[in-house]
């Protein structure tokens, strides 16, 4: 399935618990936090995204591929893929696959420097990294460059 070139697109930072989300404006200049999704079951949670998807008029999704510093992919990129290719499948969206490394720690120091402790860091970090991958990946899309030892991945 083609990738499609406009509208708005979600930004997935992958977990088994739980499931960072970010989405973009129409015109995906700007990628925003949206929420943080505890996964309950694959009924639930293919409800929760074909919904999402619904409502946000989704065209496709951005997935994070949390790979080893090296660029090399881990067990956690391998379950992110399948993962992603479910969520197309549930959704009849397509899913593009893009660099996630380092985006916790960016999380967790953009909520720090924002004054966000303790447990309520936990609970937005997730959809942080999330935003901050989709908005690499619209950068990516903009320039064809990649930050710092980021890559793409069709």
């Amino acid at each position: 399935m083609d990738f499609p070139v406009s509208g708005r697109l979600a930004g997935i930072d992958y977990g088994t618990v739980r499931v960072g989300v970010a989405i973009t404006d129409t015109e995906r200049i700007v990628a925003s936090p949206l929420q943080v999704y505890r996964r309950v079951n694959t009924v639930a949670d293919q409800r929760f995204f074909s919904a999402l998807a619904q409502h946000e008029e989704l065209a496709g999704w951005v997935v994070g591929l949390p790979v080893h510093t090296s660029g090399d992919e881990s067990q956690k990129s391998r379950e992110a893929r399948r993962y992603g290719q479910w969520l197309g499948e549930v959704t009849g969206l397509p899913v593009r696959f893009f660099d996630e490394r380092y985006t916790s720690q960016g999380a967790d120091q953009a909520l720090l420097e924002g004054a966000v402790t303790g447990r309520r860091r936990k609970l937005k970090r997730d959809m942080v990294a999330a935003q901050i991958m989709l908005s690499a990946y619209l950068e990516f899309m903009r320039t064809g460059k990649h930050g710092e030892g980021t890559e793409s991945w069709e």
